[in-house]
């Protein structure tokens, strides 16, 4: 049987840190960038007798417009739970979650994927604790345990099975973080473990209908490109064992990156494994239709709705598109920077818009963007304003500066910051559009390069092109290329 004839059943479980000022049942920091052990703690985090848990409100809020935004139903009420299994980074012994009322449920999540939009199924999305940090030094006998992530906020977000590749999880993954960025719930950056990736991967048999008896799950997956390379690497595997009329083991795997396979872990845990039951100590969490209505009214434009309105009003092609809104703080400045544009061109009734908004986006994600990753920094961190940055197009587009030049202006802007055309005038920059000059310049080129004016007389067009570049070298690279071109056709017949 060819291995097309099976079909992978993939399901993830996708654990998100929300971005609060404090954990989720006291009052120690919330920092995912701390480095220093054990800094962000209390006597909740550490399990100290006598301590009790008071629910923050702020991680309560973000895990319900996580679940708005992800379509799903909010029940009127949501409670707390304990799961009673043995976490050697949780002192007090037992995790608090959700069980059988998460704050979200039933859900989906809409990807494109070969141009087919495909539906993946959310089946709840619910609050929890994270668990400390085990630390095994080299040498030694014995463990170390940062408490740092103990009691951080998550929300875990679990999908249906219906995914059916590895291509379909990455694309699926990169929109949740979207989405949950949008929200503003989390970084929800997977290198720096904001957010992590648990997928569940099974294989049906040819003509198997019903899901497989089994599944694996490889743990804590901390990149795109990890998740597809784990799943792309079991798929596989689970079928040469089918085939061989076995059935894969139901086990935790983990993804060794350095070697691009997956190692058994150890043995997968059911529900009942972790004996829930309603913690004590917390309150049942009811949601009033006011304050529901509060939070839908207060959602901003998803990547969804963003991507159609992108396409529709300003007419940008889908890799741009795609690329802008995987960049939240990117897609604002953009934004920002068009809205002068349009401004500019309203005043001026001058201008093609639709050129100028192509010229925006190309340097946000060009020149900007490299620049911007090379420093580990964001737009709003950079030197160049929006207002700055349309400045710079609106002189590319009057003729006042070349393209190469414009280059050298942003990189001094980028670097100190200042007005688009004074930069010009101080670098000395600015474009020659005097026709004479130009028309002095070329008859010099052409009286200077008789055997290149006799070739693009005899239809080598790649002779023109050495004209042209000759004429710019004699303008010292500040003529007018437009210009050339015209003056150099007009006196070569």
């Amino acid at each position: 049987m060819e291995n097309s004839d099976y079909k992978p059943v993939i399901g993830l479980e996708i654990h998100v840190q929300l971005a609060t000022k404090s954990k989720l049942f006291g009052v120690a920091g919330n920092n995912p960038d701390e480095k220093k052990p054990n800094l962000n703690i209390d006597e909740v985090a550490t399990g100290e007798p006598g301590s009790l848990p008071v629910v923050n409100k702020e991680a309560v809020r973000l895990g319900v417009m996580v679940g708005l935004a992800l379509n799903c139903q909010i029940d009127e009420f949501s409670k707390f739970d304990r799961k009673h299994y043995f976490y050697p980074d949780l002192p007090k012994g037992y995790q608090i979650s959700q069980y059988d009322e998460p704050v979200a449920w039933a859900g989906y999540v809409d990807i494109a994927v070969g141009g087919k939009t495909k539906r993946v199924r959310i089946t709840r999305a619910h609050l929890e604790e994270d668990a400390g940090k085990n630390i095994h030094p080299a040498g030694l006998s014995y463990s170390l345990v940062d408490y740092n992530r103990a009691g951080v906020p998550l929300l875990e977000i679990v999908t249906e099975p219906d995914i059916e590749s590895a291509e379909e999880a990455r694309i699926f993954l990169q929109e949740l973080r979207n989405i949950v960025r949008y929200v503003g719930a989390s970084s929800a950056d997977m290198e720096k473990g904001t957010m992590r990736c648990e997928p569940n991967i099974s294989v049906r048999k040819p003509g198997e209908e019903t899901l497989p008896k089994y599944k694996v799950e490889v743990k804590n997956i901390n990149s795109f490109k990890f998740a597809e390379a784990a799943i792309n690497y079991e798929i596989p595997r689970h079928i040469e064992i089918l085939k061989e009329g076995g059935m894969p083991k139901q086990v935790t795997m983990g993804w060794n990156e350095k070697e691009n396979k997956t190692v058994e872990q150890r043995s997968k845990e059911e529900a009942n494994d972790y004996r829930y039951f309603p913690d004590p100590d917390l309150p049942v969490l009811h949601f009033t239709e006011e304050y529901l209505t509060h939070l839908r009214n207060s959602m901003p434009e998803l990547p969804a709705a963003k991507r159609t309105r992108f396409k529709e009003e300003y007419g940008l092609g889908e890799a741009d598109i795609e690329n802008l809104i995987n960049w939240k703080e990117l897609t604002f400045y953009f934004e920002d920077v068009v809205s002068e544009l349009k401004a500019w061109v309203e005043t001026e009734g001058s201008g093609d818009i639709n050129k100028l908004i192509k010229q925006a986006a190309n340097w946000c994600l060009q020149d900007f963007s490299a620049l911007l990753n090379a420093q580990n920094l964001h737009p709003e961190d950079s030197h160049v304003t929006p207002e700055n940055l349309a400045e710079l197009i609106k002189l590319i587009d009057g003729g006042k500066i070349s393209g190469s030049a414009a280059k050298q202006v942003f990189k001094v802007m980028f670097d100190k910051g200042g007005e688009p055309h004074q930069i010009v005038v101080d670098l000395g920059l600015a474009q020659v559009s005097d026709e004479g000059a130009i028309a002095t310049a070329v008859d010099k080129v052409i009286a200077a390069n008789e055997k290149a004016v006799t070739d693009y007389k005899a239809g080598q067009e790649k002779s023109f092109g050495f004209l042209v570049g000759m004429v710019m070298k004699e303008m010292g690279g500040k003529a007018n290329p437009q210009i050339i071109n015209e003056l150099l056709r007009k006196k070569l017949g």
